[in-house]
């Protein structure tokens, strides 16, 4: 077992304005996301599954043409291979877990 303290973690700015810490284990994938204001999320899609936790912030998310404004406290289940897209209302910080 490993234990990892997110602060010795360096940040890495992935899209404009999305800063990430990345955990990577044996099958998953974990980032804690810092998110500027104003920065956009680019539709795509992965073949992983993730699930978004918003801790802070308001964030409007699109998950297969669904659009939903979430706030601190949301959960956002995003299936394999299927397109979505956000953009942070505010600054935020979210858990993103990837599998």
């Amino acid at each position: 077992m490993a234990f990892i303290d997110l602060k010795t973690l360096a940040k890495r700015e992935q899209m404009p304005g999305f800063h990430g810490r990345f955990i990577h284990a044996e099958t998953v994938t974990i980032v804690r996301w810092d998110v500027e204001a104003g920065a956009q999320l680019p539709e795509h899609s992965h073949p992983h599954e993730q699930v978004s936790n918003l801790l802070v912030g308001e964030f409007e998310m699109t998950i297969d043409g669904c659009t939903k404004h979430l706030q601190a406290e949301s959960v956002a289940i995003v299936p394999s291979n299927t397109l979505h897209s956000g953009r942070a209302l505010t600054n935020c910080r979210f858990i993103d877990i990837f599998h």
